[in-house]
């Protein structure tokens, strides 16, 4: 009771000659990643100094001979592990190189009460010290009453704290377990949308679909086989698997020729599942995107489509109907994979999967980064049964321009809101551009005006104007106004710039026809009555196909031509003009030589007609 009225270093100064030295034993916290010793006799497990190996051996020969780089994850709940799986990206963890895939930190155990006081105002300290309490004697009544009140207010706590565990233990038993320990990598990922060493990445295998996946899918026999093909609704073709798509159709001929005659063939069921379409205009008829979407997939390679599911994760779109479908065609013991390109959304959809089964298995790391899942991961609790779901990691798509792209520059072109057109009204000529990445050259046309809708992220510049300017605009501009590439020495390093031709033509300019896309960017959408002939420049190997117009409607107000108005363009404005009165300032402070002998000459100018003499100019001389 003493110990509350005093401050901490006043009782620390009396207390501190009388106080004997208690001394507490903590059992040190085993590291299930190195306690190898049962497996390997032979080999001492190393100590640990603050969680950190000690070890003659250095620690990147360590982690080669004992980490296994692997993209397997958690597949085969039989097999052995002695590392764990991070449940976000799949990833096998390790404690031991906070540089290499999987690193974790194991959380130190917290007392529930290291929080009880955390909000109590501290006392203010006495500048005396009475001598009743030097003495070990209390005789003021007002100390006894402080006391008192101290104590009062301690029993209350306590109750109060021991209230709170007992709701955070049922609020936990309601809720479900507590979210599991992730890598670091993850955790900068929910947290920071960033990965801190992303060069690290380069030394994990490339993901194997053939040998994890394919293998698995051809098997004639076993549980049944459900793959779920997710596709970026604002990145169709870009986005779309058409391996897997091919794949699959190969083994539905092969085992369904097979079934037919008798045999067992396990077939497998495809469902084609478009993620994002919240990004979409909300006035889209939803039977025309499906036909759409049929229709491409079709083109694509996915010839036999159990079904399509148009959904937004975020708002929980078509998420029931999903379910259902899954529920369905899986059984009870089957197995269902969840495959598309990196950044398609996979994870995304799993989690809200998860939310709307009513569980809180899933904790998927989810990031608007490429390649967020590392390896397999089976995700339990949210099929009925036996049944299994797994996530994959993300398809590479070199062909998408977003594969090429920094962090900063792949902020830039993600679509995070409901997609607005930007529509321009031009002739033949005219060049459009969507920043630093793709351009658009109308360069004959039948119909006096084109009108040219630009489908793609906000947050990138566009500028219109004529085609015979383009090189001024490569040099001048390309990573300053028009973003990305972010820098002047990026452009050079995303590659060749080439030029494709596209003939197209429309019966109407009130709406859009065809599209021109480029996989990871967005579109032009073209409409006009006539024909025309159009250059498309991009860098060498981006995707750029023509399709039928995903969206036909414009929009009503037009952009003019030049840069459109955003902060990227404000910014590198105001960045030229503080150049250029930095330079103007240093011409005038620092005038050049033959100026100053031009300013320290008079010349006399002399009419050819006149009579007068010519006077020869002469220095002036200083007084």
């Amino acid at each position: 009771m003493i110990a509350r009225i005093l401050s901490r270093s006043k009782l620390k100064r009396i207390l501190s000659p009388f106080s004997p030295t208690i001394y507490t034993y903590t059992s040190p916290v085993s590291n299930s990643l190195h306690s190898l010793s049962s497996q390997n006799p032979d080999k001492t497990s190393p100590f640990h100094f603050f969680t950190k190996p000690f070890s003659s051996q250095p620690v990147k020969e360590r982690s080669l001979s004992i980490f296994p780089l692997t993209r397997d994850g958690n597949y085969d709940e039989s097999a052995a592990r002695a590392f764990p799986i991070c449940p976000g990206c799949g990833i096998t963890m390790q404690d031991f190189d906070r540089k290499q895939p999987g690193f974790f930190v194991k959380p130190s155990n917290k007392d529930p009460n290291y929080k009880k006081f955390k909000k109590m105002i501290p006392i203010l300290d006495e500048s005396e010290i009475s001598d009743s309490l030097k003495r070990g004697i209390v005789n003021d009544m007002v100390d006894v009453q402080r006391l008192e009140d101290f104590e009062n207010e301690d029993k209350m706590s306590d109750k109060m704290s021991q209230r709170g565990e007992k709701d955070l233990e049922s609020h936990n038993k309601k809720k479900g377990s507590e979210k599991p320990i992730v890598c670091t990598r993850c955790h900068n990922l929910r947290y920071h949308s960033k990965v801190k060493y992303p060069s690290v990445e380069n030394l994990l295998p490339d993901f194997d679909l053939d040998h994890t996946v394919g293998k698995r899918l051809m098997s004639i026999s076993g549980a049944r086989t459900v793959v779920l093909l997710v596709v970026d609704a604002t990145d169709f073709d870009g986005s779309f698997p058409k391996k897997v798509a091919n794949l699959v159709s190969e083994i539905i001929n092969e085992n369904e020729q097979s079934w037919k005659e008798g045999k067992s063939g396990n077939v497998p069921r495809v469902l084609l599942v478009v993620t994002k379409i919240d990004l979409l205009p909300s006035d889209i008829s939803p039977t025309g995107l499906e036909h759409w979407v049929r229709t491409r997939a079709r083109e694509g390679g996915a010839g036999k489509l159990t079904s399509v599911h148009l959904i937004s994760a975020v708002k929980d779109w078509g998420l029931k109907t999903l379910v259902d479908g899954v529920v369905k065609f899986a059984g009870q013991r089957g197995n269902v994979w969840v495959v598309g390109a990196q950044n398609a959304g996979k994870s995304t959809l799993i989690n809200a999967i998860g939310k709307c089964v009513g569980t809180n298995a899933t904790h998927l790391t989810e990031a608007p980064v490429a390649g967020t899942t590392l390896g397999i991961l089976r995700v339990e609790g949210v099929l009925p049964g036996k049944a299994k779901l797994f996530d994959t990691p993300g398809l590479l798509h070199p062909h998408q321009i977003s594969t090429r792209l920094t962090d900063e520059e792949q902020r830039l072109i993600h679509i995070k809101k409901e997609l607005k057109p930007r529509t321009y009204r031009i002739k033949a000529g005219s060049t459009v551009h969507i920043g630093g990445l793709l351009r658009l050259d109308i360069e004959e046309s039948s119909a006096d005006s084109i009108y040219v809708t630009v489908w793609a992220s906000p947050l990138i510049p566009l500028h219109m104007g004529k085609t015979e300017s383009v090189c001024m605009m490569v040099e001048e501009h390309f990573g300053r106004q028009l973003q990305p590439p972010i820098g002047e020495g990026r452009v050079e390093e995303l590659g060749k710039w080439v030029k494709r031709e596209f003939c197209v033509s429309g019966n109407w300019w009130d709406s859009s026809s065809v599209d021109i896309a480029a996989a990871g960017l967005g579109w032009f959408a073209i409409g006009l009555k006539g024909e025309a002939r159009l250059g498309v420049w991009t860098y060498d190997g981006v995707d750029v196909i023509v399709r039928n117009a995903l969206l036909p409607q414009r929009s009503q107000k037009f952009e003019v031509a030049g840069f459109t108005v955003s902060e990227i363009v404000s910014k590198a404005d105001r960045a030229r003009s503080k150049k250029n009165r930095t330079e103007n300032k240093r011409k005038q402070s620092n005038p050049t030589k033959a100026s100053l002998v031009a300013s320290s000459i008079s010349t006399v100018d002399v009419d050819s007609d006149s009579t007068d003499p010519i006077k020869v100019s002469t220095l002036e001389s200083s007084s």
